[in-house]
């Protein structure tokens, strides 16, 4: 057991070859309203190998599917191939899992969605920024955001202007930089016309994607980016849903099928994959570390 704000617990994960000294925190999310205390969160640190003083960190938001697999018991593989490498460019992560502590499975089926949990992941974003903040060792103004699908609609939902999740009073500066992968909700009709951010953001779909659609995304994104806001986002011409899943095999989603009857595909486009490794290394190494 080790000393941390808050009670940690410390093991060792596999990935790859290398092991990643993983910390089982946990934090209040900002979700209270004032008549009902904030949800108490379930989060997991990695602090960059041989990391000696201060060093920058980013908060991840997972997909619908959970953080944790319902069949091993283990945080994704997507995730931990992610903190993985941004542990090797010297930058922490901190995991937040928003469904365990509220009770909930996956939110991906239409009987398992749930909107106002899915309304309340920007206040566990906001929730995990101030822990962040408060701990000795991370720098807390270089402190970025990723979400995956339903949480980089929470990505986007958060770091908008209007955001309600943000702190009236921030005790600290706000998200240095945030990255959303085929993020939900991206369109106008769930983020409104006039969706803009000041917060510098970079989306990464495929074109192919059925799930959460390029071409609405797009539009969103070149017309904030016409007003001024520090954004941009890049489509993959081939790629699907979780094309930066490492070894998933094409599938469809059939369980997933939504209202409008469109099944998922959801795989690994290695090119895709490889080029998007390069480009978020390259967005945080300019926001986080320089």
């Amino acid at each position: 057991m080790r000393s941390l704000p808050a009670l940690c617990l410390i093991f060792l994960i596999a990935i790859s070859s290398n092991a990643i000294a993983q910390e089982k925190v946990q934090f209040a999310s900002r979700d209270g309203d004032g008549s009902s205390p904030p949800t108490q969160l379930d989060g997991y640190l990695f602090r960059p190998p041989d990391a000696v003083g201060t060093f920058p960190a980013v908060v991840f938001l997972h997909g619908c599917g959970g953080l944790i697999s319902s069949v091993s018991h283990r945080i994704m593989s997507r995730e931990m191939d992610w903190a993985g490498k941004l542990n090797d460019k010297g930058i922490g992560v901190l995991m937040v899992d928003s469904l365990t502590p509220r009770g909930s499975g996956e939110i991906c089926s239409r009987s398992g969605f749930k909107e106002w949990l899915y309304r309340r992941r920007p206040a566990d974003a906001y929730g995990a920024l101030v822990y962040l903040q408060a701990l000795s060792f991370v720098q807390h103004d270089r402190i970025g955001l990723v979400g995956w699908s339903n949480g980089g609609g929470a990505t986007l939902f958060a770091v908008g202007t209007q955001s309600r999740a943000r702190p009236a009073a921030p005790a600290g500066p706000d998200f240095a930089a945030a990255v959303a992968f085929y993020p939900g909700s991206c369109n106008e009709q769930r983020l409104g016309s006039d969706w803009t951010t000041s917060i510098p953001l970079l989306v990464l779909i495929g074109e192919l994607d059925v799930w959460t659609p390029a071409a609405p995304c797009r539009q969103v994104v070149d017309r904030a980016a016409a007003r001024g806001a520090p954004v941009e986002i890049h489509a993959y011409p081939g790629a699907y849903h979780d094309f930066d899943w490492p070894g998933a095999k094409h599938r469809e989603l059939v369980a997933y099928t939504t209202r409008a009857g469109v099944v998922p595909i959801v795989g690994e486009d290695p090119a895709a994959h490889a080029d998007a490794i390069r480009r978020v290394e390259a967005f945080f190494t300019s926001h986080l570390l320089h």
